[in-house]
């Protein structure tokens, strides 16, 4: 492999595979580095990490990576020093990077008391090239889907019509389509059925404000704060004055409705 790129020093890109995504309590699986060097060249590494804790099942089943795979291998802390020196002197590249990778690295690394200063080194997120130069706004799917220019954008009319003629084609371009699901089994998730693009785009939603989601087994959790990935019904049981922080908070209406939902639900043994 060989690039084109002009450096003035290494370029690493990388990416993580983790127990999830919760950048202070998870930990990294498996890291994969490939190093752009300043003469053309490539050179690649990867090393696949016991976490010392156990991979959630939803996790592996995202990046194949269980328990059994890594139980025999070094933990970060164990070759951070060999993979601080293999990234010495790089700037750093990835997609998603700098809200995730980057984050998580100096995190795994400040844990494993290993230095590794990013303050001298540059930060190239693809994914914010990739959103900048290819806008996922309603023009660019119409241009997409439709082959056409929306003319009077962010009129009520314009807008509406062609978020209408959107779906259509989507509708069509992808019947028949399709994708590998959580499990990695084949299904085909848009259909011409309302119910089932509901299912698709709307069904985990618990509140519009997105303070509380579905976990995979269904429950509704908290998605922020201090009890974040917990249970609702827990959380109000076990901390009867949540309820009330939140009520008198400034938190949307629909949450608070929401939250209440659930309170009356448990206390009447409703599922």
């Amino acid at each position: 492999m060989a690039h084109n790129l002009k450096l003035r020093k290494p370029l690493a890109f990388f990416d993580l595979e983790t127990t999830g995504v919760n950048i202070q309590k998870d930990r990294i699986v498996e890291i994969s580095v490939v190093k752009a060097l300043i003469n053309g060249e490539i050179e690649s590494k990867t090393f696949l990490v016991n976490p010392g804790v156990p991979i959630p099942l939803e996790s592996s089943l995202i990046h194949g990576i269980y328990d059994e795979d890594v139980k025999d291998c070094p933990t970060f802390k164990n070759f951070a020093k060999t993979l601080a020196q293999f990234l010495q002197g790089c700037d750093l590249a990835g997609f998603n990077s700098n809200r995730f990778d980057v984050p998580m690295l100096v995190e795994e690394f400040l844990r494993a008391d290993v230095e590794f200063d990013i303050k001298n080194r540059r930060l190239v997120d693809a994914q914010r090239i990739f959103h900048m130069m290819e806008p996922r706004n309603l023009a660019a799917a119409y241009k997409f889907y439709c082959g056409k220019d929306l003319e009077n954008a962010h009129s009520a009319h314009a807008d509406t019509v062609a978020t209408f003629e959107v779906l259509c084609a989507q509708v069509e371009r992808y019947a028949g389509v399709k994708i590998k699901n959580d499990k990695g089994e084949l299904y085909e998730p848009v259909q011409n059925d309302v119910e089932a693009l509901h299912n698709l785009t709307a069904a985990k939603i618990v509140d519009f404000a997105n303070r509380m989601a579905y976990n995979s087994k269904g429950e509704e959790v908290i998605n922020f704060g201090k009890h974040n990935g917990k249970r609702v019904v827990d959380v109000l049981a076990q901390e009867p004055s949540y309820y009330d922080w939140m009520m008198k908070g400034d938190f949307t209406l629909d949450t608070k409705r929401k939250l209440t939902e659930i309170k009356m639900r448990a206390a009447f043994g409703k599922k």
